[in-house]
């Protein structure tokens, strides 16, 4: 896709951008001529490394802030920054999450995985909160600002069918919890911002292909997680980043709705059987 100016002088804050996802969201926006807003956290320095020489090369407009989102205070001075820079924010892609599948991690009750259950809930939880409490103001001021939150199918899924493998109980818990906050954002920001939420399934470089999870699964397990998928496939960061772009930019007459975007994956446990002969003459 070739650049255009028609999110020129539009600010968005994209956390997780070094990570597949993230980075196509980032993309999708900075493409548009978007003002790009990417907190980064020293967990994955090769790809925050990457991720900036490859806005580099595109030449963005974009700025990088060491910030670690599960602290009040840090997120609060990231805004404060936005706030100095710009006075404004239109976008806020609430894409940062964090949990261990089960086919890695195992069970809680491992030593090395006792801090895991908090981790999740405050990376997937709070930290969406601690970024929509420090923005919603500048996101009000825009009068035409968005929300989208990117949470996962885990929420009704849990650890159980061949997602077990995948969704860990805190990690399905934390993301269970995002409705509910985007129903509230909903309601107190309208009519000034629209709030969404995006329930992803299974996408390359999240819960799919491209994962260290996936790939110590065998061909079994992945074909009855695809069996399980309406489109018996998994998506594309590309296609996850231009379903959010539209919630953000375009889907002006919604606000408060929760999308599950996956493939068919919570239909496709049930499907259609052939219609019975019946007993009638």
């Amino acid at each position: 896709m070739n650049k255009t100016d028609e999110l020129h002088g539009r600010v968005v804050l994209v956390p997780g951008a070094s990570r597949p996802i993230g980075r196509a969201i980032a993309h999708s926006f900075a493409r548009r001529g978007a003002t790009l807003v990417l907190p980064i956290y020293p967990d994955w320095p090769e790809s925050n490394r990457e991720m900036e020489q490859q806005f580099n090369r595109a030449d963005y407009d974009y700025f990088c802030l060491p910030c670690d989102l599960t602290s009040w205070e840090q997120t609060g001075e990231l805004l404060s920054e936005v706030t100095h820079r710009y006075g404004v924010l239109h976008y806020l892609i609430n894409n940062i999450d964090r949990g261990g599948m089960p086919v890695v991690h195992g069970s809680y009750e491992k030593a090395v995985n006792k801090q895991q259950w908090q981790l999740e809930f405050d990376t997937t939880l709070k930290a969406k909160h601690h970024l929509y409490q420090h923005s919603s103001d500048l996101l009000s001021a825009s009068e035409d600002g968005a929300v989208v939150n990117v949470s996962s199918i885990a929420a009704l899924v849990g650890r159980s069918g061949p997602a077990s493998l995948l969704y860990s109980d805190g990690y399905s818990a934390a993301n269970r919890g995002i409705a509910s906050f985007t129903r509230q954002w909903a309601k107190e920001l309208a009519p000034a911002v629209r709030v969404n939420e995006v329930m992803l399934g299974l996408f390359e470089g999240r819960h799919g292909p491209g994962t260290r999870g996936w790939e110590l699964m065998d061909t079994t397990q992945h074909h009855e997680l695809l069996k399980r998928t309406l489109a018996g496939r998994t998506g594309t960061p590309d296609e996850a980043a231009e379903f959010i772009y539209y919630l953000a930019v375009s889907a002006s007459y919604l606000t408060g709705a929760v999308i599950p975007f996956d493939g068919g994956f919570l239909l496709g446990a049930n499907r259609v059987g052939e219609m019975p002969k019946g007993i009638l003459e």
